[in-house]
């Protein structure tokens, strides 16, 4: 046993830190819904993406997080026709969320109603095998030291990407470096009307090799809690550039800090509760 842990020692520590919704490894069979908020909530009826589709892959299929609400599947499915058809790209989707949503016990606080969805930045024109998927390597195409766009990574493709996807009626959201929303900013024209996508790209620290897309509460969801809309316009001014490091003079000697008394937990909605196995 003790061999077995060394060789997978990530699964076997997962074993002991799984969340409870983690050991979850079957979607209810009740009709799709997504219930509570986004990074407080779970997903009755989940539907599996399946792990090859057109245009795109799934990586690290291994964890099992490649459920969703039936429209993010859908999403998917779509986004991926349309970069193959005209890209000719494959797209490596990454987490979406678990059998029954709820709870990571690490790496991300939303993805809990399967509405939430992270795509990586490494565009591949070929099939990745089964090894290469299992354990794939990240492309990041922001130089975060330099807080700019490593050109030689980033390509038109990546801007089209992201702007089929933002044009999708069932996007509120995506979460992009703000260097990426930047890059977007720039590359669009000046027509207002072509500019309306680029208020659903909300900058967010962490998004350098994938961005993250959010739909919206579907219909029928009725216990499904819906964030506000992003402010009005493509958000390219003032408001981006708030986001750009500023010169910090040398800061004055730490002070001694008292530990910070732990967060508390969300209480989730009383609908979660009645799709957990063992309550």
């Amino acid at each position: 046993m003790r061999l077995f842990c060394v060789l997978v020692g990530t699964f076997c520590s997962f074993l002991v830190s799984a969340t409870t919704w983690e050991k979850e490894k079957t979607p209810t069979v009740n009709s799709t819904s997504s219930i509570g908020s986004y990074a407080n909530g779970c997903l009755d009826g989940a539907q599996a993406l399946p792990i090859d589709g057109v245009g795109y892959q799934i990586i690290r299929p291994q964890r099992g997080r490649y459920y969703g609400h039936t429209e993010a599947i859908q999403f998917i499915e779509r986004l991926g026709i349309t970069t193959s058809e005209q890209l000719d790209t494959n797209l490596l989707v990454g987490d979406i969320s678990l059998p029954r949503g709820g709870r990571f016990s690490s790496g991300h606080s939303s993805h809990q109603t399967g509405l939430d969805i992270d795509i990586w930045l490494r565009l591949t024109s070929k099939r990745l095998s089964v090894n290469e998927l299992a354990v794939p390597k990240p492309v990041s195409v922001v130089d975060l030291t330099n807080y700019k766009l490593r050109k030689l990574n980033w390509t038109d493709d990546h801007f089209q990407v992201i702007r089929y996807a933002a044009k999708d009626e069932k996007v509120v959201r995506i979460f992009v470096h703000p260097v990426i929303k930047q890059a977007l900013c720039d590359r669009e024209t000046p027509d207002a009307d072509d500019r309306a996508w680029l208020g659903k790209i909300r900058p967010w620290w962490g998004h350098h090799s994938h961005f993250h897309v959010r739909l919206k509460c579907p219909e029928g969801s009725t216990n499904c809690v819906a964030q506000a809309n992003p402010p009005k316009g493509d958000g390219c001014g003032d408001e981006l550039a708030s986001w750009a490091p500023k010169t910090i003079p040398v800061p004055p000697p730490k002070k001694v800090v008292k530990s910070k008394k732990k967060k508390k937990v969300k209480v989730m909605p009383s609908q979660c509760l009645a799709l957990i196995s063992n309550k």
